[in-house]
């Protein structure tokens, strides 16, 4: 019965939901009276909420085993903890979108509330939003109905949830990244209204620039725990795999980078804001673009969700439709809002806007190498894989000329050009110091790549131009963004230590018997296979091996696991990790040979946790910057 309760609630948001859109749609044009918005907001409110208790019922469901629901008794089991029963709701595709669609409500129903009744596109941002919701809504419904139940007889147990799923790691993951893609359906929808509304003296960026900057945070930490996930649990030792994917989450994350330095030009200067526009509904489109690759099943991929072609043709046309309406209106009003504004060569603005440029080269690159594959399929059958060593080409031209941009825009002033001899001696310090880098790392490691040492170079200016800025600044007391600082700091740290990765890192594949010992190399002298042993947890078996590794003298032990799953049967290997300063010494399990002994993969990954390092101070950063007036 309660599951009928949250479906009825959640059809009953749809109903609500068109009953204000229509209602929206025929008052638009006439003389906005404020008990209609005041109606129309309550009725928001209302539908919102029932979307809200729909899911907390359906949690509930799940938290109590309700194997009568088909969803909930295909990814859970009785034997699963409360937290990942919990988490089995975002697992696979329906309860995922189920999740994506409160998040999306969350988004706007705080943005809706938080513009005054008499804003001028309170309405119009509504109405967008409205329009949004409600699409979703009826996909879920529709062709993905979460709460079908198992008739005439439920299941007595539940087939379980995805063992590589049941981590902490990735049941925060998902809700992380849907924060972030769905967040930037503000920016789109207020953007709309605004272009709806053809008042283009009204100062628009202040409302959206927090909210943006928060939902790139959500999408920054989302990414991040994703790649995390990825290299703890999958066995593989890589952080990053090029995988769609994760590509189709890497281009609204560039788009929103762009257009965070838009919206601060634009907010500025008034200049660059038919850019900064058009960046604010690419974001959203691009994400609608990944929920489509994600979903439609047109890809095969550890993160994609579903295989139904009607799903995918529903996704589409609703993200187009929805896309060509803002773009239609952009280009509608794009004569008037040309701007009698230059932008003057060596300002500020002029580094923003070319490194703009080369973000949206990345996206259109990494959009390319996503479709060709699917295109060419689709025309003659033929599989293509494109991989890291197209990305890598690609990327490490547009990494350096961007640092180069960036490291000249430091002393930049907004629309006051500079001097090419002072840019000069501005940037003399950083280039050398940077260049005594490389070589220091080259004379130490006697390794060569030149895609590294492009990326260990363009990491290096931007962390040297950014030290340098910090010293100066606090040696003549000069005010500096602390926000923007630490935040480009941890992008330079970033390509930095993805470089170095790159090129200190290796693997060793050993076989060996119970009680034996091996040599590596001079810095492993010793790999030793002490023991091994089998337990039995509470819903799968383990073997665990207890290995002993001395590095540079150092003893470190390890133990990698196997485990076997009672209800998929699914067989996963457990990776042992010991993390230094820079380095971790990374172990997986294989299999057992027909001779007895076990199979390791030894790997040695320098700089890995200073990935997720950088990650952590662009999120402070950028945090730094939205709460800015009220810590510094």
């Amino acid at each position: 019965m309660i599951v009928e309760i949250a479906h009825f609630l959640s059809v009953t948001s749809a109903i609500v939901l068109s009953l204000i859109l229509i209602f929206n749609l025929f008052f638009y044009f006439a003389d906005s009276h404020t008990n209609q918005i005041i109606l129309s907001n309550k009725l928001f409110n209302q539908a919102c909420l029932l979307i809200f208790i729909s899911f907390g019922l359906y949690v509930y469901l799940a938290a109590i085993d309700d194997f009568s629901i088909s969803y909930i008794a295909n990814h859970s089991n009785s034997q699963l903890p409360i937290f990942y029963k919990i988490t089995s709701i975002w697992s696979a595709h329906e309860g995922s979108m189920f999740l994506w669609i409160v998040f999306l409500t969350i988004w706007s129903v705080l943005f809706v509330n938080y513009l005054a009744l008499e804003h001028p596109l309170k309405r119009g941002t509504m109405l967008m939003l409205t329009l949004i919701i409600l699409g979703f809504l009826l996909f879920l419904l529709i062709t993905s109905n979460p709460f079908e139940r198992i008739l005439p007889f439920a299941a007595l147990e539940g087939a379980d949830i995805n063992p590589v799923l049941q981590d902490p790691a990735l049941a925060i993951h998902p809700p992380m990244l849907y924060l972030g893609y769905v967040g930037f359906v503000i920016s789109f929808s207020f953007i709309t209204a605004y272009l709806f509304h053809g008042d283009f003296n009204y100062s628009w960026e202040k409302d959206i620039k927090s909210w943006s900057l928060i939902a790139w945070i959500f999408l920054t930490i989302g990414i991040t725990l994703g790649s995390w996930w990825a290299y703890y649990e999958l066995g593989w030792g890589g952080y990053w795999f090029w995988d769609p994917v994760e590509n189709v989450a890497l281009m609204p994350w560039l788009a929103a980078t762009a257009f965070m330095h838009s919206l601060f030009a634009s907010s500025k200067s008034s200049v660059l804001k038919t850019w900064t526009l058009f960046l604010g509904i690419m974001i959203f489109t691009l994400s609608l673009f990944g929920a489509f690759i994600v979903r439609s099943g047109i890809i095969d991929s550890v993160h994609s969700f579903a295989n139904d072609p009607q799903r995918g043709i529903y996704l589409l046309g609703f993200s187009g439709f929805i896309t060509l309406i803002s773009l239609a209106i952009l280009a509608y009003r794009l004569p008037q809002l040309q701007s009698s504004k230059l932008i003057v060569a060596g300002s500020k603005e002029s580094f923003l806007s070319m490194n703009n440029i080369l973000m949206l080269t990345a996206i259109f690159s990494i959009f390319l190498g996503v479709t060709y594959p699917l295109i060419l399929e689709s025309l003659n059958g033929n599989k293509v894989s494109i991989g890291p060593p197209y990305y890598n080409t690609i990327f490490s031209p547009l990494i350096l000329i961007t640092s180069i941009f960036m490291m000249g825009s430091i002393d930049a002033l907004w629309q006051r050009g500079m001097q090419l001899r002072k840019l000069c001696i501005a940037v003399a310090p950083t280039l050398l110091l940077s260049i005594l880098g490389v070589y220091a790392i080259w004379h130490f490691t006697k390794i060569f790549s030149l895609i590294a040492y492009v990326g260990i170079f363009s990491g290096l200016l931007i962390i040297m131009s950014y030290a340098l800025k910090l010293f100066s600044s606090l040696y003549t007391k000069a005010y500096f963004n602390k926000g923007s600082l630490l935040a480009h700091i941890g992008l330079g740290l970033l390509f930095f230590s993805v470089s170095m990765n790159s090129i200190l890192s290796y693997q060793k594949n050993i076989s060996l018997f119970v009680g034996e010992e091996q040599f590596v190399n001079a810095s492993l002298s010793k790999f030793q296979f002490l023991d091994l042993k089998k337990t039995k947890a509470s819903n799968h078996d383990v073997v665990a091996a207890k290995i002993l590794v001395l590095h540079d003298n150092q003893s470190i032990y390890l133990n990698p696991e196997k485990r076997k799953y009672f209800a998929r049967g699914q067989i996963t290997s457990e990776t042992a990790i010991h993390t230094s300063f820079l380095r971790d010494t990374y172990l997986t399990i294989g299999d057992q040979l027909d001779n007895g002994s076990w199979t390791f993969s030894l790997q040695i990954n320098y700089f890995v946790k200073w990935i997720w390092f950088s990650s952590t101070l662009m999120v402070a950063g950028i945090a730094m910057t939205i709460f800015k007036k009220k810590i510094l």
